[in-house]
């Protein structure tokens, strides 16, 4: 049953050119470099720097992607609240910044952040949660 109260999903605009370059293999720094407001590029940045043990520049990368996330999100009507669907490929650089930031908030210490970002993902869509790992 849907809740007639919560706001419509928030879906992001498709981004042809980024996605088909990080597809490509094309490196995510130089598609964050051309496209600096593409979330996925500085999510992947952040993955890869996490996956690498540099948590902070983890945390960097993922804090940019988020913030430019965040801004496109409010410009396509997002709230501050609501569902942003991991199935929507646009939505999941957001998405993934946030889980980064989250992971990266954990391993610095910053426990607060850590649970920002969890309830945050979560509340988002849980299956978002679920396929990044920060449950």
């Amino acid at each position: 049953m849907t809740n007639l109260l919560e706001p419509e999903p928030t879906r992001l605009p498709e981004r042809a050119g980024p996605e088909a370059a990080l597809d490509a293999g094309t490196d995510p720094t130089e598609v964050a470099a051309e496209h600096p407001d593409f979330s996925e590029a500085w999510a992947a940045l952040a993955e890869r720097a996490l996956d690498a043990g540099e948590i902070v520049a983890a945390y960097a990368y993922a804090r940019t992607g988020y913030h430019r996330g965040l801004d496109q999100l409010r410009r396509n009507g997002w709230k501050g609240f609501g569902p942003v669907p991991w199935s929507h490929r646009p939505n999941q650089g957001f998405l993934r910044a946030l889980a980064v930031l989250g992971k990266a908030a954990g391993r610095i210490g910053e426990t607060e952040e850590y649970e920002r970002c969890r309830t945050f993902l979560a509340d988002s869509d849980p299956e978002a949660a679920e396929a990044t790992g920060l449950t």
